[in-house]
């Protein structure tokens, strides 16, 4: 018999998630069934938007992983396969016969498996159909990706480059900035802890700004949403500023109405689980710019299963280049 460990939730969060709000505890898992299979984890995804679905009290955390098949009364999914799958913060799990959304991986080459959570992933999938649908880029465009240190930003201003536009990335610290530019070959960042971004967007952007991908909202978004040209496109992503706040008593920041109205704006909020009949066209493109060198990535791995919820809160400090990802 397989002993499991999981996270569940021990107090909702208030304001920024503490450890003390979830604990680890022990199942003991029964033997699998006909038609039924056992996973170990193998990697562990941890991204922002977590924070916005706690579970109820006493309720496992979830969460995508990689896990590896190590028991099976499946045809389907056969012992020493990895799939991918929403089977949350824990070791192991019994997994019945049925399509997974990641379903079983197929050969990475060279590349880590990790991906399959990352790049070739969710995230990689949000990054390529959000920009390139919401935002429609054309070339010589000029782009503004917030969060662009992160796992999703750090993707789309790649894929801004590979379509010709001009691109800068908001983010809140310089080595990311230097990181961004000099490896991944944004054009320009500005680090909105130490500059204006009002004053350095109006230097980097004279000709104002076409296409804005927002991570974080708040009042960097209004900031970047005031200075846009006529028509231009807003994809909506995330909203990492706004995460850890009371939803009765949200900051206040500049409104942007009126100008969404002047200038003709278009803006639209984006969830890719409501493109999953293009996550196959997704992961194929995002496979092929890597396999060219036109898209790179960068992990932040965390070592150890017990260090998930670690991981998790170093989101919120803008620790994690790129994807961060928990190797069990």
């Amino acid at each position: 018999m397989i002993t499991a460990k999981k996270f569940i939730l021990k107090r909702l969060y208030s304001g920024v998630p503490k450890d003390t709000d979830v604990d680890i505890v022990e199942e003991e898992l029964q033997p699998i069934k006909d038609g039924e299979f056992l996973t170990e984890a193998v990697y562990i995804s941890v991204d922002p938007y977590m924070r916005t679905f706690p579970p109820n009290i006493g309720a496992d955390l979830e969460g995508d992983q990689v896990a590896k098949i190590i028991e099976s009364k499946s045809k389907e999914y056969p012992v020493g396969k990895y799939v991918v799958a929403s089977f949350g913060w824990r070791t192991h799990t019994i997994a019945k016969e049925i399509p997974l959304p990641g379903g079983i991986l197929t050969d990475f080459e060279n590349l880590p498996l990790s991906l399959a959570l990352g790049m070739l992933g969710m995230p990689g999938n949000t990054a390529y159909l959000g920009f390139l649908t919401i935002c429609k880029p054309k070339d010589g465009e000029t782009v503004v990706v917030s969060g662009a240190g992160g796992a999703v930003g750090s993707h789309v201003g790649q894929i801004a480059k590979i379509m010709g536009c001009k691109v800068i990335g908001i983010l809140g610290d310089d080595l990311k900035g230097k990181y961004i530019t000099e490896e991944l070959g944004f054009d320009h960042y500005i680090n909105y802890k130490r500059a204006n971004v009002k004053n350095e967007l109006e230097k980097l952007a004279p000709n104002g700004i076409d296409c804005y991908f927002d991570n974080v909202s708040g009042e960097i978004s209004s900031t970047v949403i005031s200075l846009m040209n006529e028509r231009g496109r807003v994809c909506v992503c995330g909203a990492i500023s706004e995460y850890n706040y009371d939803p009765h008593n949200y900051p206040k920041v500049s409104p942007i109405l009126g100008t969404i109205l002047i200038k003709q704006l278009y803006v639209e909020g984006f969830s890719v689980y409501g493109f999953t009949d293009r996550w196959n066209e997704a992961k194929e493109q995002n496979w092929k710019w890597i396999k060219q060198g036109k898209l790179k990535y960068k992990e932040t791995i965390t070592h150890g299963f017990d260090n998930t919820f670690t991981a998790f809160l170093d989101l919120f400090q803008g620790k994690n280049y790129g994807k961060a990802i928990v190797k069990v």
